[in-house]
């Protein structure tokens, strides 16, 4: 046994590259945008050191000790990884309806490792993964930070809590099938329990559905949790320094879920004024999809997803962004929420174009998928920001991604930890 314990730990090792000490690195670039003040930092160097950045100043005034690895990218903008708050990295858009029944549990789990990879590679060095089966999120990113596979930063909440017959709950099978899904909790004290279940088995975050969806058999916006329930869950896992994001289309479940205490509302497409003016006052993040109704509508049927989802999905699709406009003119926090998975990941960048159609600047756009969605995941100053002491995750582009935001979907250049994972 111990003999075999070794070989692990050394197969490891050798996977990760000699990760755990990464020496110093300092890449240089034409610019560097700041994306706290919009401002361009103009022939910057960036130092990273075992993996975190050390200084960052311009390429004229600093120096670097003798033998330091320089990567230089002419002509190329520098901003930091980006961070996407709403994936589900084991599922695929292309198995829709009742076609993922035909595959073994299993084959979920490879599914998120292939797509923890695309991810990574648009530039996206850390996601927040809102729901998975069978503990998947919790095992790739264990994979991923033993070396085993390559993806980003993943912050997992595993499964998503529900009522029973709620968005989250398994609504597909009869009930001869007798199917429940595991983060099911009915009631104040059950939800305290599945919190501390949650936690005691790897997530890093929780996610409740507190509205009906698209993808499930009920009305899209109809709520399913009470404050009650979801204060308990907000209680608990922010004692346990956990952060909460809530799956609510509807303009009760929103309400409801902003007085429960919640720190992102996802999708949040039919919010109403008041629910846009409790999240102002209260600084709860949205976190609104406004980019996939795109790819739903033009591949779903072929991909197998039902004419009643995607009915809900075209009713909605318009009156969420035209919410998204209101919502960020009115100063609600926002977080770059894709929901991939629902779209092919590696995609993500996609949604920055939609934003910016729809009210927000390409600052405000970027913001939200760097320092916002650092600041909502409880770690500004360690990612979605280059800075010292942050993780040494970079991008670089080609042209200027304030005068042109969908330069983002073509990262030329790709760095976590210092290690690079994309190079021109």
């Amino acid at each position: 046994m111990m003999r075999r314990l070794a070989l692990a730990a050394g197969a490891a090792l050798a996977l990760m590259g000699g990760a755990a000490d990464a020496g110093t690195v300092a890449v240089t670039a034409e610019r560097l945008l700041d994306v706290r003040t919009g401002k361009y930092i103009e022939k910057p160097m960036v130092v990273i050191t075992d993996g975190k950045i050390t200084a960052v100043g311009s390429q004229t005034s600093m120096t670097v000790p003798a033998g330091t690895e320089i990567i230089d990218l002419p002509g190329l903008t520098l901003l930091p990884g980006l961070i996407d708050m709403h994936v589900h990295l084991d599922s695929s858009p292309i198995y829709g309806g009742f076609s993922g029944l035909s595959y073994t549990d299993g084959f979920w789990t490879v599914v998120a490792v292939r797509n923890a990879e695309l991810t990574l590679s648009a530039g996206f060095t850390t996601v927040r993964n809102v729901g998975s089966d069978r503990w998947n999120d919790v095992a790739v990113s264990q994979a991923i930070e033993q070396g085993f596979a390559v993806g980003p930063r993943i912050v997992p909440a595993a499964y998503a809590m529900s009522a029973t017959g709620g968005h989250c709950d398994s609504t597909y099978l009869p009930p001869s099938a007798n199917v429940t899904a595991a983060g099911v909790a009915d009631g104040p004290d059950e939800a305290r329990k599945k919190v501390r279940w949650l936690k005691k088995y790897g997530a890093k975050a929780i996610k409740i559905c507190a509205t009906g969806g698209v993808f499930s058999n009920d009305a899209v916006g109809v709520q399913q949790m009470t404050v009650e329930e979801i204060r308990a869950v907000t209680s608990d896992a922010h004692m346990a320094e956990m952060k909460v994001a809530a799956h609510a289309h509807g303009p009760e479940g929103i309400r409801a879920s902003i007085a429960g205490g919640v720190d992102t509302i996802e999708h949040a497409s039919l919010v109403d004024d008041e629910g846009i003016r409790m999240a102002v006052k209260a600084g709860t993040y949205f976190g609104m999809d406004i980019y996939n109704t795109e790819y739903t509508q033009a591949e779903g049927p072929k991909n197998g997803v039902r004419e009643s989802e995607l009915k809900k999905d075209r009713d909605i699709a318009e009156a969420q962004r035209q919410n998204f406009c209101k919502a960020v003119k009115a100063g609600v926090k926002q977080i770059y929420s894709t929901d991939a998975g629902i779209y092919p990941h590696g995609d993500n960048a996609k949604q920055f174009k939609i934003m910016v159609r729809y009210c927000a600047t390409p600052l405000q756009a970027i913001q939200s998928a760097t320092i916002n969605a650092a600041d909502a995941l409880g770690q500004s100053g360690e990612v979605g920001e280059v800075k010292a002491g942050a993780w040494g995750d970079l991008i670089a582009v080609q042209g200027d991604p304030l005068a042109d935001v969908t330069v983002l979907e073509s990262v030329k250049f790709v760095m976590k930890g210092g290690e690079v994972v994309r190079r021109p």
